[in-house]
């Protein structure tokens, strides 16, 4: 699945510009009034923002693990909140649906998740069951040809504008293989949301918690209609995730290192500007480097992600999205916290974005997984027999 070449410059020159001209104008006004704009959500419905990943028949775009890559690292120079409001359609809650759900279910929510008629989080976070996610107690017990679900989700994203969860809960014992993966819609009765959280940064994202009383959902909502396997479709919907994010944090790498430079060049100290100072200039040269390490690990990943069956769990292509995600997100903190160093007194400031970002990144360390988790894959994967 891929769009042709010419196809996909004109689309990515398309994004450019409605990041230049729309995007990074609204900064100030996302963080003002916490939310993106509904003219601008409208506007990204209508590029076809919110199907970017999906099938063009399933009234998606279709793009690549590549393009996708090259399109969030595009959407990464500006304010994380604008991608948030997509990019659960986009990654991990539409992906196990596509990767594998059945035919029915796929022609029933795909092409709604494309549209952004139907926005779709991923419900896998619990209260005791984090890092430790197979660990999670959300029960699901059958009752008839229903499941009955209660538990409690936190931290989903986008969970206050879902119109439906792909949402993980315990169908048999303990363990992954007691983990079955659900389609629920936010409608249904017994479904109930906690009070927006209140974070570090990326003021306009969406999160609370999902709690699940009694919740009652045909059987036939399970993904795949196979119970036991959800775990299995979690982990390779979150091997994509990880490159997305790791795609977005270069993004965002790029944008800090083009402001600090912007920055050190009009700045002026003991007569001249500070980019003439070679201890600036080292501080700009690191972050460059590590970017171009970081880029060029999303762009091999994903070119391999890409080679791999459609769908398939490949051990090795994992590893590797967790040493990409791992290395991106730690170095866009670092690129962040030389960007603020750069600015000096001014980065400490609300009116320079480098505060506001070195905040944002601070979240990308956490998601898909955290850092520490990304260690244990890596090892684990090396010491296989």
């Amino acid at each position: 699945m891929a769009l042709d070449a010419e196809s996909f410059s004109l689309l990515r020159a398309s994004v450019q510009r409605f990041i230049d001209d729309r995007l990074k104008p609204a900064e100030d006004t996302l963080e003002e009034i916490d939310d993106v704009p509904a003219d601008i959500v409208a506007d990204m419905k209508e590029m076809g923002l919110f199907g970017i990943s999906i099938p063009e028949s399933y009234g998606g775009i279709g793009l690549s693990m590549s393009q996708e890559c090259d399109v969030v690292y595009d959407l990464g120079h500006t304010a994380f909140a604008f991608r948030s409001v997509f990019g659960t359609n986009v990654g991990i809650g539409s992906q196990g649906i596509l990767m594998d759900g059945t035919e029915e279910q796929k022609q029933n929510y795909l092409p709604k998740i494309a549209s952004g008629e139907l926005i779709i989080s991923f419900a896998l976070t619990a209260p005791n069951a984090g890092s430790d996610a197979a660990s999670l107690q959300t029960r699901a017990d059958l009752d008839g040809d229903h499941y009955v679900i209660n538990g409690t989700k936190r931290f989903i994203t986008n969970a206050p504008r879902a119109g439906a969860f792909t949402l993980m809960a315990r169908t048999g014992g303990q363990g992954a293989s007691g983990i079955s993966s659900f389609i629920v819609p936010a409608d249904t009765p017994g479904i109930s949301l906690g009070k927006p959280d209140k974070k570090m940064g990326q003021r306009g994202t969406k999160t609370c918690d999902v709690v699940l009383e009694n919740v009652r959902v045909p059987a036939a909502n399970i993904i795949g209609g196979v119970p036991g396997v959800g775990f299995k479709t979690a982990m390779k919907v979150l091997d994509r995730g990880r490159l997305h994010i790791s795609a977005l944090a270069c993004g965002m790498a790029h944008r800090l290192i083009t402001d600090a430079v912007a920055y050190a060049k009009e700045r002026k100290q003991f007569g001249k500007p500070i980019g003439d100072f070679q201890l600036i200039q080292g501080m700009l040269a690191d972050s460059q480097a590590e970017l171009y390490a970081g880029l060029s690990m999303v762009r091999d990943c994903a070119q391999r992600y890409d080679a791999k069956p459609a769908g398939k769990s490949d051990p090795e292509v994992s590893m590797l999205a967790s040493c990409t995600k791992m290395f991106c997100t730690e170095m866009v903190g670092r690129v962040a916290d030389r960007a603020v160093q750069i600015h000096g007194g001014a980065g400490y400031i609300a009116e320079y974005k480098a505060e506001r970002f070195y905040r944002d990144v601070r979240l990308l360390r956490l998601y898909e997984g955290t850092t520490q988790i990304q260690q244990l894959i890596i090892a684990k994967q090396l010491l296989r027999d």
